[in-house]
């Protein structure tokens, strides 16, 4: 099984990038696991919110195989304790699939389409956080949950 992990836009500050490397790399250790980095919408300020939506939508939706285990980051998504979203992602792989794909929306959520297309939702949190710190925070998270099912000393409980 293949799992990645899709946003929207480059990562600016650098020790979000050196984050997002450190569990990546250590993810190599159980899975495939891999990043999309999509480009920005060009000319977004000066699209309304909903336009800027849809033309992301349209971007991911074209970049998605039909066989695509979809998983959209979204604050209307299921939350999970780092235990329990362990055993989500157990249940992932005794289900076959063969790519799982995390996607993490633009500033103002996803399009009616993407919704749509997905298979699932989860949220990290009912607080908020800014896009570029929730891709540090969800491969951690990724990672934890592995360390979790592989009965490493990682997680404490």
């Amino acid at each position: 099984m293949k799992y990645e992990l899709w946003w929207i836009g480059k990562t600016n500050a650098a020790y979000l990038k050196e984050g997002i490397d450190v569990y990546t790399k250590r993810l190599s250790k159980y899975t495939n696991f891999a990043i999309k980095e999509l480009p920005d919408v060009k000319n977004a300020k000066s699209l309304s919110h909903k336009e800027l939506k849809l033309k992301e939508g349209k971007e991911l939706i074209k970049r998605l195989e039909a066989k695509d285990y979809v998983i959209l980051l979204d604050e209307n998504g299921k939350s999970h304790t780092s235990v329990g979203f362990a055993k989500y992602i157990e249940k992932m792989q005794s289900a076959s699939y063969s790519k799982v794909i995390f996607i993490i929306g633009g500033a103002f959520g996803f399009s009616t389409d993407v919704y749509q297309r997905a298979q699932g939702k989860i949220a990290l949190s009912e607080m908020t956080f800014s896009h570029q710190m929730v891709r540090m925070i969800f491969v951690e998270q990724f990672y934890r949950a592995f360390s979790i099912n592989n009965n490493e000393p990682y997680h404490h409980q």
